[in-house]
Parts: structure tokens; C-alpha cells; sequence
């Protein structure tokens, strides 16, 4: 059974726990839009009773082409996600890239995600361990998830107990993701809450010609799936107002105004018991 870890005086993730949302733009694109996004999933979720969590990055450092727009950079970003915390009262989620990210990053944000490529990297998953936030380990598209404990003992290694780890699809040919749902009983094992990446998941690396392609109309199917197993206690969801002009993810992130619909169309799923263990034990 997965150990419930607090983020703030109002959230606590763990299976006996609400599922909650972690959401936002896939980077930040400007200070006024980043408060727009927050302040509307913010005031979507408080209505349902959702716990929410704001995502965004400040850097995309794993970009296909190096003409791709990567974010304001590590000062700039964290002083607009800093704005998000001050005025809104979210508790943050952002990826770092580098060890030497982990510690400045750790002065705003919450949740440290290391991301899917980076996920084996020790040196960084030592780094983000050791600033004493929540870790979010998202599992490589190229690993199965049973090793994904591996990286999760990396950090516990670091005396650092408070991980998550995350789906957001494995490889399946050249161009194209896959999500075996059976995967997430696997990462129920690693005693971590798991969070379903719903809009990654949906992605063609490489699809875009230059950028990664996807098949947005597929997120709400895969999200029902990975509900359905009883293993999720977060969902996450890159949101934007309009994707298709956004400058990154712009195949894959949900529109702003339809989040609304989608999460009604989620409730039934959102409320399922959930699992303990691997073995299906409730």
C-alpha cells in the first residue's frame, strides 16, 4: 500500500486519499497567461471538490529540434510559477533537468518531476531527493515498470521517502505510444502513489515533422482506462487555452474550455474504489 504523502495543509495523495489533478500549460509562455490557466482549473476543480496541483515548465530542455521554443529559462520561469503560489495558493509542480536545478527549483515548487528521459539519471534524482520536496518520477517511454522501483530507490536511498511515479506510455515502434494498463498495477507495487499522464500518453514522438504529434481525442478513453484499474491517485493533464497555437505540445494538451466537460465525463471514474497492492487486494 502506497504511503499518503502531504503536499499542502488541504492535500494529501495516497489510495485512501481524493484523486486529485495536477494540470497546466506544458510550458510557460507568459506570467499572464500561466494565472489565467491556474486561476480557471483552479476555480473548475474547487467546484468539484478535485485537489488540484499546478503544472508548468520553465524550461523544456528535451526538445526534437533546436529551433523548438523552450520557456523562459530557470529565474524567469520560477518567478512567474512564484506569482502562481503567492496569488492563487497552488502548490507546484515543475520539471528540473539538471542537479544543479534542484535546489533553486525547490525554493518554489513542491513536486520536483524528473522527466521521462532523465528518469534513470542518479546524480538528479540524488539532487532532487536531497531538497526534501515530493519527487514525481515519470517512467521512461523506453522502461518497463517494474524497474521503474530502481529509480524510485534512488531516492528513498537519499532519505527521502515522499515519490510518485508516473504513466505516460512506452514505446511502440518508431513513432507511436502504447499504455499497458496492466503497467499501472505494477507501479502500484513500488508503494508510491501513481499518476496517469493523460495527454502524453496520447503523443507520435517525432510525428510533427520537427515537433511531436498526437492524438488529443484519445485522452478522455485512456484516462477512463487507467481510472478504471483502481491503481491512480493523481491524474495529469497538460491544459491549454488553445493548443493548437501552443509552443509546445500542441497535438497533445486539452483545451482550456473543454476541461469542464471532461472532468464531468470523468466523475464516475474519479469516485471507483481504488487497489493497495498489486496482487488487487482493495
Amino acid at each position: 500500500m502506497s504511503s499518503p504523502i502531504e503536499i499542502s495543509k488541504s492535500i494529501v495523495l495516497g489510495v485512501n486519499q481524493p484523486i486529485a489533478l495536477i494540470a497546466g500549460p506544458c510550458v510557460i509562455e507568459s506570467a499572464e497567461m500561466i494565472l489565467e490557466i491556474g486561476k480557471t482549473i483552479q476555480d473548475i476543480c474547487k467546484k468539484r471538490g478535485i485537489p488540484y496541483i499546478f503544472k508548468s515548465s520553465y524550461t523544456k530542455a528535451n526538445r526534437l529540434s533546436g529551433d523548438s521554443f523552450r520557456g523562459p529559462g530557470l529565474r524567469e520561469g520560477l518567478k512567474i510559477l512564484e506569482q502562481v503560489k503567492g496569488k492563487l495558493g497552488l502548490p507546484i509542480l515543475t520539471d528540473i533537468h539538471e542537479p544543479s536545478e534542484a535546489v533553486v527549483a525547490s525554493e518554489v515548487a513542491d513536486i520536483l518531476q524528473i522527466p521521462a528521459f532523465l528518469c534513470r539519471q542518479t546524480e538528479l534524482l540524488e539532487a532532487a531527493a536531497n531538497t526534501g520536496r515530493v519527487v514525481n518520477i515519470k517512467k521512461g517511454q523506453f522502461l518497463s515498470p517494474e524497474d521503474m522501483i530502481f529509480a524510485v530507490q534512488k531516492v528513498r536511498n537519499q532519505r527521502n521517502s515522499r515519490v510518485m511515479v508516473t504513466e505516460r506510455g512506452t514505446h511502440f515502434g518508431h513513432r507511436d505510444l502504447i499504455v499497458d494498463m496492466r503497467g499501472l498495477m505494477a507501479l502500484r507495487n513500488t508503494g508510491c502513489p501513481v499518476v496517469f499522464d493523460a495527454t502524453h500518453s496520447v503523443q507520435v514522438p517525432g510525428g510533427g515533422g520537427g515537433l511531436s504529434g498526437g492524438n488529443r481525442r484519445y485522452v478522455p478513453i485512456l484516462a477512463k482506462a487507467a481510472l478504471a484499474t483502481g491503481c491512480v491517485d493523481l491524474l495529469f493533464l497538460e491544459v491549454h487555452p488553445n493548443p493548437d497555437k501552443a509552443k509546445s505540445d500542441a497535438a497533445t494538451q486539452w483545451q482550456l474550455d473543454k476541461l469542464e466537460n471532461l472532468l464531468d465525463e470523468l466523475e464516475p471514474y474519479l469516485k471507483l474504489p481504488r487497489l493497495h497492492t498489486e496482487n488487487g487486494a482493495l
